[in-house]
């Protein structure tokens, strides 16, 4: 004996109810995600605390010193190492900053975690 499966074909109506409900998971599922995926953050930034800091070639204290940045510079963070803060140097850091050697179009330099603080 065999057997007959009917076949149906959805309506306008399922169709349509089936496709608002698949509209629905989806916009639930985005909503429930990370607001970072959806939106570019603001990148983190730094300001120096003290009368000068230290901004060094490498992430050390053994690396060389690039320049003294002064009080109240606002640096952008690129990247972290542990301790050690990747900052973006501008070129009114030259201006403002002490030079400590002629550096060669650096345009990012490490400071430690210890001598900046968080702009918010």
């Amino acid at each position: 004996m065999q057997t007959v499966r009917a076949t149906r074909e959805l309506s306008p109506t399922r169709l349509c109810r089936r496709a608002a409900l698949c509209l629905l998971v989806l916009t639930v599922g985005q909503l429930s995600l990370p607001r970072a995926i959806f939106s570019q953050a603001a990148p983190e930034r730094v300001r120096v605390p003290t009368s000068h800091a230290n901004v060094h070639m490498g992430a050390g204290s053994g690396s060389e010193v690039l320049v003294l940045v002064p009080r109240g510079t606002v640096l952008t963070v690129l990247g972290r190492d542990k301790e050690w803060i990747q900052v973006q140097l501008t070129p009114e850091i030259r201006k403002t900053g002490m030079v400590m050697r002629w550096y060669k179009n650096e345009d990012r330099g490490w400071m430690h975690d210890s001598t900046v603080e968080l702009v918010k």
